[in-house]
């Protein structure tokens, strides 16, 4: 069963293996960083909407974020190659990854 500590396990799990700070993921969230840190002090249930945004800021989908086996889900052997290449990839590698690919889609 899942309970509040492990949603905010989870949150810390995937801070570190993105090894993103909680300023870093209240940046990437949108979401304060004294609601942040609330949420990780009281290791409370947050809402879906709150969550949503966290899996936003680490770059997941909630689907991701519940998943296991940190695996992800549905997609294919070539889609999962590309991903796990961007995942290594530094905040403006990934920006000019999106504007190249946004400019093939384009074409």
């Amino acid at each position: 069963m899942i309970d509040e500590k492990y949603i905010t396990n989870r949150i810390k799990q995937l801070c570190e293996k993105k090894k993103m700070s909680m300023y870093a993921l209240s940046k990437k969230s949108g979401i304060s960083q004294s609601s942040l840190s609330n949420l990780m002090k009281r290791r409370s249930a947050p809402s879906f909407f709150t969550l949503d945004k966290i899996c936003d800021g680490l770059g997941i989908t909630m689907a991701q974020f519940f998943s296991s086996d940190g695996r992800i889900l549905d997609i294919t052997e070539e889609q999962r190659e590309v991903l796990q290449i961007w995942d290594s990839l530094t905040d403006q590698q990934k920006q000019a990854v999106k504007i190249y690919v946004r400019g093939m889609r384009l074409e």
